[in-house]
């Protein structure tokens, strides 16, 4: 079977080079800067941005309690933070699942 593949591979390399790029065939980008892309990309799934806000929220709340000694609030604090990451992750995937599925329209 090996064998099999490596003679349809040098068949393959002895028929010549590969056709030629098309330069036309190639996508474009536009020139779209940082703010411009970070508010298309926070119009097209609102909620990571949004979780990514809560996460940060969450997080700096829990740090102050643990410094001011509230060490039972602190650590309800990081666990709401570990949820607020799988959340965001969750709408991260979901929004990709989403723009793949509406692309392909």
């Amino acid at each position: 079977r090996q064998l099999e593949r490596a003679v349809v591979v040098t068949l393959a390399m002895a028929a010549g080079p590969p056709p030629p790029l098309d330069p036309d065939s190639l996508p474009t980008f536009t020139d779209e800067g940082f703010a411009d892309k970070f508010l298309r990309k926070t119009r097209e799934n609102p909620l990571v941005p949004l979780g990514c806000l809560c996460t940060v929220g969450v997080l700096a709340y829990g740090v102050i309690c643990f410094k001011k000694g509230h060490t039972r609030r602190s650590q309800l604090m990081m666990r709401a933070r570990v949820l607020a990451q799988g959340l965001t992750i969750v709408s991260l995937a979901g929004g990709m699942v989403a723009t793949t599925i509406k692309s392909r329209q």
